[in-house]
């Protein structure tokens, strides 16, 4: 039986999935984690906690480990875990994507800095500092921009600025959201700010698989809803694209090239790109699967999940088809409606009544606190459609969410509802 390493952050939403996945294949799994499972010691074998944060170290223990418990396959399942599998698959000897490869994908500044190299199309940008001061860095920006931190993704402190007082507004924002003990584990990349050019256009994101350095497009998404700032909160994924055939392939072209000029070779890629009169532009490149619970929109094969295709291809299993099911397929990450403390989200059940709803999975639990964007990670919540046209499917993802009414009381600090 193959013997799988699976980096499952605590935070993560893919552990079932994962999981699910390893199981149907007969795969035998040791789920590694950043804080000890509660059944650590009973199985000794099949849990490991690690120093995510510091992978040198992570890897003397996981190569301790397989002395006497040989692993076949390292997977990481998100950002935060794509650069310990490949320095844990470096150590071990197994195929991986090249360490500084993966890191480039995470570092929003190097990422581009590649990419530009090879002339992969990215908005012009520029690295800042904190100890900067943003007002004389407003007077040399050109508008509209984009203010991002380099390591978080899902959008979180992503703002746009259309004048020199919103710069300035930004980048004070973003510096507080990089205060917290979570940010600040990166270091350095925590003091910085990237600012860059503000592209016009509709915005896509395509699923791939490289194999051998060659790039399979498993699906292209539309996101029907404007993307356009201050914030960037995405809400609605549906494939197949609408957009023209020979605009596709001008995107899978573009991101083939990205992936090229950043060294990755092989695993899931999950690409955020803009398209506009000037073609298609790289916003992002991840070396990693779609997030969330976003996966449960793609099927393959017979069948096949996401995370099926990703396990076959790391533990050098046959695929039987990279080909997506026929019918349209949507998810709507439940937008958070305002801040606040969440009491019920209502009208689930009239939700899940609309035809062409396959699913309204509420994540979010009564007494949590809802942080919408810039500063949120989160969302209360994910809706799957299947029909028989990308139309059907996202006017069945809407309605759903029109059903639903969020019962939200005032932030803690404060008294009364919302």
């Amino acid at each position: 039986m193959p013997r799988l390493l699976l980096l499952l952050p605590t935070t993560t939403y893919r552990t079932a999935a994962f999981l699910g996945a390893a199981r149907k294949l007969g795969v035998e799994v040791v789920v590694a984690s950043e804080r000890a499972h509660v059944f650590q010691q009973a199985q000794p074998g099949r849990f490991l906690s690690l120093d995510f944060l510091h992978p040198d170290q992570a890897a003397r223990q996981v190569v301790e480990f397989v002395a006497t418990r040989p692993i076949d396959a390292v997977v990481g399942v998100d950002d935060a875990t794509t650069v310990l599998a490949a320095v844990l698959s470096n150590a071990l000897g197994l195929p991986h994507n090249p360490v500084r490869s993966t890191a480039a994908a995470r570092d929003k500044y190097r990422m581009r800095t590649l990419l530009r190299g090879d002339d992969v199309p990215v908005p012009p940008y520029a690295l800042r500092s904190f100890d900067d001061d943003p007002v004389v860095e407003a007077r040399r920006t050109v508008f509209p921009c984009v203010v991002k931190p380099l390591m978080f993704s899902a959008s979180r402190g992503v703002i746009r600025a259309d004048d020199e007082a919103q710069f300035v507004g930004a980048v004070r924002r973003l510096e507080r959201i990089l205060r917290t003990p979570e940010a600040a584990a990166d270091g350095e990349a925590a003091r910085q700010v990237l600012v860059e050019g503000f592209i016009p256009g509709r915005e896509v994101a395509l699923e791939g698989l490289l194999v051998k350095g060659d790039l399979h497009v498993l699906a292209l998404f539309d996101k029907p809803d404007p993307l356009d700032g201050p914030f960037f909160e995405e809400t609605i994924y549906v494939t197949p694209s609408r957009l023209p055939v020979a605009v596709q392939a001008e995107i899978a072209s573009c991101t083939a090239r990205a992936a090229q000029a950043l060294g990755l070779r092989d695993g899931p890629v999950h690409a955020e790109l803009r398209v506009n009169s000037h073609g298609p532009w790289v916003i992002e490149l991840a070396a990693r699967s779609i997030g969330g619970l976003c996966s449960r929109t793609l099927r393959f094969g017979t069948g096949l999940s996401l995370e099926e295709l990703i396990l076959r291809q790391a533990l050098g299993m046959e695929i039987p088809s990279l080909e997506r099911e026929r019918r349209a397929a949507g998810v709507m990450m439940i937008p958070i409606p305002r801040a606040g403390v969440l009491k019920d989200i209502r009208g689930q059940t009239e939700a899940r009544a609309v035809p062409g709803i396959d699913e309204v999975a509420i994540t979010a639990h009564p007494g949590q606190d809802l942080v919408p964007l810039p500063e949120g990670a989160s969302y209360p919540g994910f809706i799957f459609a299947r029909a028989e046209s990308p139309e059907r499917v996202e006017a069945a993802l809407r309605e759903a969410h029109r059903r639903l009414e969020f019962v939200v009381m005032a932030p803690r600090e404060s008294k009364g509802a919302v």
